[in-house]
């Protein structure tokens, strides 16, 4: 699946420098009005910047970033940073370098990508909590060990475990260990 940046925010950057030119204007007369100058320049530029980022692609096999490929096995963890529109995302591979994933996209579309990244990553850890137990499922046979037998300690001597023998005999023998003559 391909997911492309939302063109929104191409065309708010865009209005963002129109009104950065109006403002200008204004501040030629009005020292004052370079603040709101400077702030829709900026907001301008980073839509701008947001709207020009790489599409993004989903396969079986690998995720690709523009000209990145990652394969799904190097993927270590997935971790959210709580911006889900435009979605940021730190991913940590194998080798432990941290990439942040910036996905500019529309909410519904950030979330079906959030989705996906989640599903295919099965080695990673998925906001610290592993993939298996953070979908609710078991994880794979083929990862559990053999049963081992529990080993047995020798608590008591031969002498005392022959005693203890001894008094289970009477007691199942006879019911009680006191003897009849003792009260």
């Amino acid at each position: 699946m391909r997911y492309s940046p939302s063109k929104q925010y191409q065309y708010a950057g865009v209005a963002a420098l129109v009104l950065a030119l109006f403002c200008a204007c204004f501040a030629i007369n009005w020292p004052l009005a370079w603040i709101p100058t400077g702030l829709f320049l900026a907001t301008g530029s980073l839509m701008i910047l947001l709207g020009l980022m790489p599409s993004i692609e989903v396969h079986e096999t690998h995720l690709a970033i523009g000209n990145r490929v990652i394969a799904w096995e190097e993927i270590r963890r997935l971790d959210g940073t709580g911006f889900v529109s435009p979605l940021l995302l730190n991913i940590t591979l194998s080798t432990g370098r941290r990439i942040l994933l910036v996905y500019p996209g529309g909410l519904d579309s950030s979330n079906v990508l959030l989705r996906h990244l989640r599903r295919m990553s099965k080695e990673a850890l998925i906001d610290g909590v592993p993939y298996y137990q953070f979908w609710g499922e078991t994880p794979a046979p083929a990862l559990e060990r053999a049963a081992l037998p529990s080993p047995k300690y020798q608590i008591l001597l031969p002498e005392d475990e022959a005693d203890v023998e001894r008094l289970y005999q009477r007691l199942k023998a006879v019911g009680r260990l006191d003897r009849p003559d003792e009260k």
